[in-house]
């Protein structure tokens, strides 16, 4: 299938963007674009003191930001929620541009930023408007609980769902009266800034959310070094580096890390449908996903038709990241990406894995497309099934049952996301219960708990700490503060004889409220 775009991009003027980028060195990088490899734009490069002034300046348009209350916040995010869907186009075009992935999956995105926001937007005061709490002697004592916006918020985000996880993170934050300093990746700045300047288009003051672009060695550590809080989305190994560094500044964090996604194949399912459905949990973005699937255990008793029917519903996949509904998948979006890829394959079937499906380069196609690959008789030695690949390829193996199934699935240092195919939804939730993983998708592969804004979403084990999206998600940038109030009706306690007097008092009202189901 052609790559070229069938139609004009969506005018755009990158300088308009790049104008809002906060950045002084004087260097660019030029960054390519994975339809044909050829530069997209040159990036302005940010350096450490670029990030020491946006924080500066985020602190004093915090405060304000703050105190415009929920109402006001409401209105700006609600706004924005519909500039996104009005300049859906635009989003969708840079998305490809950057990323490589078709526009269906580039519309997963604009959708879920549009969704983040609204739910944010009308969620806030529902969640952070604080209130009474249980006093420890009723009447005597009155407490409530108020939220207080931790302050300036550090956002690293990657660059293969630049425009979603942006939105994750950034949109509860300022939800919930905090200033945020982003920094992008430079494969998904374009974007990252389009979704920035909808927001600030409805009203959002400028200095309230910065981003920055640059070395991670320079402006990723000058950003820890100077917020209040900070979330991170990408490796374990980096995350562990921003966790220490955190932990030292006594500052919160969010960290959502690796992930190598198990999806089991009952024996009760529609195999046509649950290939379809596999495909997609696989493939999607091409594997570019943290909640992508990468091993897939098929019980034994459909393995064969189940088998058949994923090699024919990938064995001529249509290709490609033009700017139309064309391609059911995308390519790769870096060089990088297509070596880590490659050298997981070829190690794989140096140890003795066979190809099921895909598993070759495709250059007619664009210069880092890449079949969708799906490999049998993997083993525990091999890359491809102890390390996370983040692409093109996907391990299946057949299993006697779902016991082994799952015991299989569990098997790993990660704990991200993880899927169950079945014909019975009763069976599949019990089934969830017993997997060890931050959220389970029952009959599709990740979009359930991802799109499912309301809902926490995070990992386990090695894939990482905090949740984004819910209540869990907007309560990560607060700090609770509990104001109790002494009402003076009774005298409270001083001196030993003051407290031998009254303590029989407080036994009795103890033993009355356990009496009366009070806590």
């Amino acid at each position: 299938m052609s790559n070229a775009a069938t139609r004009t991009p969506v005018p755009t003027t990158y300088d308009t963007l790049l104008a809002d980028l906060v950045a002084s060195s004087g260097r660019t990088v030029a960054v390519p674009t994975p339809s044909t490899g050829e530069r997209l734009v040159d990036l302005p490069r940010s350096n450490a003191d670029d990030v020491r002034g946006a924080v500066s300046r985020a602190r004093l348009a915090q405060l304000a930001w703050a105190r415009a209350g929920f109402a006001a916040r409401r209105r700006i995010l609600l706004r924005a929620h519909d500039l996104l869907l009005d300049r859906r186009e635009q989003l969708l075009d840079l998305t490809q541009l950057e990323s490589g992935k078709t526009r269906g999956q580039a519309f997963e995105e604009v959708f879920q930023a549009a969704a983040v926001a609204r739910w944010n937007g009308r969620m806030a005061r529902r969640v952070l408007g604080g209130g009474r709490r249980r006093a420890g002697i009723p009447l005597v004592l009155s407490t409530r609980v108020r939220y207080r916006p931790k302050g300036v918020v550090g956002v690293i985000t990657p660059w293969n769902y630049a425009v979603s996880l942006a939105a994750m993170d950034v949109v509860p934050a300022l939800a919930a009266g905090c200033a945020v300093v982003q920094k992008a990746d430079d494969q998904g700045a374009l974007s990252v800034l389009a979704l920035r300047r909808a927001f600030i288009d409805a009203g959002l003051p400028e200095a309230v959310w910065s981003v920055v672009a640059g070395e991670p060695g320079e402006v990723g550590e000058a950003l820890t070094d100077e917020v209040d809080y900070i979330c991170f989305t990408g490796s374990t190994a980096t995350g562990r580096r921003i966790a220490e560094k955190a932990g030292r500044r006594l500052v919160g964090a969010s960290l959502e890390l690796g992930g190598k996604n198990a999806l089991i194949v009952l024996d009760d399912v529609d195999v046509d449908q649950a290939a379809a459905d596999a495909a997609h949990a696989c493939f999607s973005s091409m594997g570019q996903l943290c909640v992508s699937i990468e091993r897939m255990y098929v019980h034994r008793a459909v393995a064969e038709p189940f088998t058949a029917a994923l090699a024919a519903r990938l064995g001529d996949p249509r290709i490609g990241s033009g700017l139309d509904h064309e391609a059911d998948y995308g390519t790769l979006a870096t060089a990088q990406q297509l070596e880590r890829v490659r050298a997981h394959l070829d190690d794989a079937l140096a140890k003795g894995a066979k190809v099921l499906v895909g598993g070759r380069h495709r250059p007619d196609i664009g210069p880092w497309a890449f079949e969708p690959t799906v490999l049998t008789d993997v083993t525990p030695d091999m890359r491809v099934l102890s390390e996370e690949t983040f692409g093109a390829i996907a391990s299946l193996a057949v299993v006697d049952g779902e016991t082994e199934a799952v015991l299989l699935a569990n098997e790993s240092e990660y704990g991200l996301n993880a899927s169950v195919l079945t014909g019975s939804t009763r069976h599949g939730r019990r089934l969830a219960e017993l997997i060890d993983a931050g959220s389970i998708n029952v009959n599709e592969g990740y979009r359930g708990s991802f799109g499912s804004v309301d809902a926490p979403m995070g990992g386990l084990k090695e894939s990482g700490v905090g949740r984004r999206n819910g209540r869990e998600g907007l309560l990560r940038f607060v700090d609770p503060v509990t104001v109790s109030v002494n009402r003076r009706l009774i005298p409270l306690p001083h001196t030993g004889r003051e407290y031998e007097r009254l303590g029989g008092v407080l036994v009795l009202l103890a033993r009355a409220l356990r009496a009366i189901g009070r806590a």
